[in-house]
């Protein structure tokens, strides 16, 4: 009887492949949605899971779908995708009619995040209900799945589809907010987890209910560990409605709930906690990309919204007036600590130790501060004139900041370690660190974090028999669990807070305390050497540009052949940069005095022990060096200074001068025949050289001036030498290749137009240039020898 539905069904699947290859975008698209409009359910189910892969693209990114992330708002296929799979366009009208005939697709936990794909497979079940719709084939464990329903089915794949590396079209200009995904994404939370109002029911009617129980667990596999396992307290609620004309928002609730879990499980849950306490690294480490990072922080400054929405009146109602609130509002309380805080806990401890040190941070970076600051996201109206360094925080959150507290203390000591490694002359770099000065700076907010500190302190004699109540989810603990109610004194909270996620058995480094304070006050003066550096370059620049000579027009300029090393980019940055980065540094040093209670005579102090690092000349110092039997050896300060650009060796060219690499400011040719020229002299008279040279007399020191190489004292000054280098004597010979500059050149052929002009020949030209060139030999051979004495 099935045979005809199935056959047309086979047919409509094969017609719409073709299709996807010939006809354009547009064209297929309004063909599905008559196809979603016109068919059955029972003919749909068998293209849903193509049409979910089209769309979004294989789990293995063989396939790459319509490339949803990349579709910039200004491609002709940005509203066309936007409107198709919108939470009340045709894809999820097709979602809801297979959902009201109970119909199951499996999605293999071979493409789930790393920790839920370990625990499965070692036998412990997930503290995650969706994950308890395991199938078990015949085949074993290696090709287990999951069995869901179609809309979990389709939020599954619309999060992998993130994480699933894929390419797009290259010298194509990619903004993640300004995708089809990300509007998407920002629509689903929108929709599903309302701020005013209730989840809008679904376009179709569910007649089957709206919740089915887990499976029974099977047999085959021993699930330890996780305690009895059972829904949320929410499923919970919702599957004993009583009567299906019960209140609506109890009956759509679950996709609510559904999509949260989705998306933090897909998106966060890469790094597990168990690893992280025992500061293991995955066997497989995830490298989230910048776009997956931002859309971590549309997830949370959306449910720091949601969660601020709920009436004023739960808010400050007692526990036990909570069971008679609705599921939404229930749902409201609970979001954060419950589904989010431990898992965006671990992977911002995870991005802060392993990203890059460039200016992609500034993704996480402004995800955590989204996360240490709901209250921006609160009904409540703030005048907009009032900078937010005015806003006090105010006093209902310091029960948020002492349940979070690692997330202010334990990630803003991560960000020291960082900042202390980065090029704070660097405009981008010295922004970010303004910008976490400038949040913990806002009034309360410091002296909540040192009362949850306090609090956290503070000794309890009766600590181990209560110890039942510092359970984690899971330890089969659960914030929604009857226990929650029991723990009422901030103490325990802010307790059950840091060993959830740090262990029993942490070692709490407080962020206000004498180490945490002193590398602050490291960063204070390497932020005083930023600025100097700064100030130094600017100067610089500006000397260069004002020493620049006519023949600055023509192309030449200083024929210096030794380059020396630059220890940041700021050269290549304008100086409105610079100037950025100053006012940054300035403002930033304004906050930390703020925050940690420092006065002008210790900032003070920074400035002047800087200063005094300099030399009497102005110029900086070597790096930190230790003087060692074969040269120096940088410390570890001396490669910190270095990484930063606050100290440098002015680096030497220490070879042979006549080979260095031919400049572009000289002739090849005429360089290449110059070395041969004075091969052949020095090999010819190298005895009578070195003669001449030894000898005592003024004919001797004037010869050691022409013949011998430059002084290694003033070179020794300036870059690193070896002892075997310092001990090695400079033969005298001859040198010509500064006849083969074009400057050189230029300037004798100058030189000749001009006597020409007063009767010499090239004769008398040679000679008074010779003449020339001796008196300069005696004169600075005479001012030197001056100088020593």
């Amino acid at each position: 009887m099935a045979s005809p539905p199935l056959q047309q069904s086979s047919f409509l699947l094969a017609s719409l492949k073709a299709d996807y290859l010939n006809k354009p975008f547009l064209q297929r698209c309004q063909d599905l949605v008559k196809v979603i409009d016109d068919y059955p359910a029972k003919e749909l189910h068998l293209l849903f899971t193509w049409l979910v892969e089209s769309v979004f693209g294989s789990l293995d990114g063989s396939i790459v779908g319509w490339n949803v992330r990349f579709v910039q708002a200004r491609t002709n296929e940005y509203n066309t995708i936007v409107e198709f799979l919108d939470p009340s366009g045709p894809m999820m009208k097709l979602v809801y009619k297979l959902h009201a005939e109970e119909y199951k697709y499996d999605f293999p936990i071979s493409y789930l995040p790393g920790p839920v794909r370990a625990s499965v497979q070692e036998g412990v079940l997930p503290d995650c209900p969706l994950f308890h719709k395991l199938q078990f084939p015949p085949s074993g464990l290696l090709s287990l799945s999951l069995s869901l329903n179609p809309f979990e089915y389709y939020m599954f794949y619309f999060a992998a589809s993130l994480i699933v590396q894929r390419s797009y079209l290259p010298g194509q200009h990619f903004s993640p907010s300004d995708s089809a995904y990300f509007v998407l994404v920002d629509g689903y939370l929108k929709y599903f987890l309302p701020t005013e109002g209730n989840v809008p029911p679904s376009l179709v009617p569910v007649v089957r209910g709206t919740v089915s129980p887990p499976p029974p667990r099977s047999p085959i596999v021993p699930f330890t560990g996780y305690g009895v396992h059972h829904t949320s307290l929410l499923k919970r609620h919702i599957s004993h409605q009583p009567s299906m004309n019960a209140d609506p928002a109890a009956q759509e609730i679950w996709r609510s709930e559904t999509i949260l879990q989705v998306f933090v499980e897909m998106w966060l849950h890469h790094y597990s906690l168990e690893m992280y306490q025992k500061m293991q690294c995955p066997q497989e480490p995830f490298c989230p990309t910048e776009d997956h990072v931002l859309v971590v922080r549309l997830l949370v400054k959306h449910l720091h919204s949601f969660s601020s929405s709920q009436r004023p009146e739960l808010i400050t109602s007692s526990p036990s007036a909570h069971s008679h609130t609705s599921p939404l509002e229930e749902f409201k309380r609970v979001v954060i600590p419950r589904f989010v805080q431990q898992k965006l806990y671990v992977f911002l401890q995870h991005c802060f130790g392993h990203w890059p040190l460039d200016a992609s941070f500034r993704a996480v970076l402004e995800t955590w501060l989204s996360y240490l600051q709901p209250w921006r996201y609160t009904p409540e109206k703030q005048s907009p004139h009032m900078d937010n360094q005015d806003r006090t925080v105010p006093d209902k959150w310091a029960a948020f900041v002492q349940e979070n507290l690692l997330m202010y203390t334990k990630l803003f000591q991560g960000f020291l370690n960082r900042t202390i490694r980065t090029d704070l002359v660097n405009p981008k770099n010295a922004l970010m660190v303004f910008r976490v000065a400038k949040v913990f700076a806002q009034p309360n907010l410091s002296e909540m974090i040192q009362k949850g500190e306090q609090l956290f302190l503070e000794p309890e004699h009766v600590l181990h028999h209560r110890q039942h109540r510092f359970l984690t989810p899971s330890l089969g603990g659960s914030f929604l669990s009857s226990r929650q109610p029991f723990i009422t004194d901030s103490v325990f909270k802010v307790k059950s807070h840091v060993y959830s996620l740090e262990g029993q058995d942490c070692q709490y480094k407080q962020m206000f305390g004498a180490e945490v304070r002193n590398t602050v006050l490291r960063l204070s003066q390497l932020i005083a050497q930023a600025k100097q550096t700064a100030k130094s370059i600017s100067d610089h620049s500006a000397e260069e540009a004002a020493n620049q000579s006519f023949l600055s027009w023509f192309g030449f300029g200083s024929s210096d052949l030794n380059t020396s090393y630059v220890g940041n980019d700021i050269d290549y940055m304008g100086l409105d940069s610079i100037k950025k980065t100053d006012e940054y540094l300035d403002r930033t040093l304004d906050y930390i005095c703020q925050i940690f209670k420092l006065n002008s005579a210790q900032l003070s102090q920074l400035m002047v022990s800087f200063v005094s690092t300099q030399d009497d000349g102005g110029s900086k110092q070597l790096p930190d060096c230790i003087q060692e039997a074969n040269g120096l050896l940088l410390t570890d300060l001396g490669r910190l200074q270095m990484i930063n650009g606050l100290r440098k060796f002015d680096i030497d060219y220490q070879g042979d001068p006549e080979l260095q690499p031919i400049r572009s400011y000289e002739s090849a040719v005429l360089v290449r025949l110059l070395y041969r020229l004075s091969s052949l002299i020095n090999e010819r008279f190298a005895a009578e050289m070195d003669s001449l040279c030894s000898r005592r007399g003024f004919s001797s020191r004037l010869a050691r001036y022409f013949l011998t190489a430059s002084s290694r004292a003033e070179t020794s000054k300036r870059s690193p030498l070896t002892r075997r280098s310092l001990e090695r004597q400079p033969q005298p010979r001859i040198s010509l290749r500064y006849l083969g500059s074009y400057r050189t050149l230029f300037s004798i052929f100058l030189l000749y137009v001009i006597a020409s002009f007063f009767g010499f020949g090239p004769v008398s030209f040679i000679f008074w240039g010779l003449l020339a060139c001796f008196c300069h030999g005696v004169m600075t051979m005479f001012a030197d020898k001056r100088k020593t004495h």
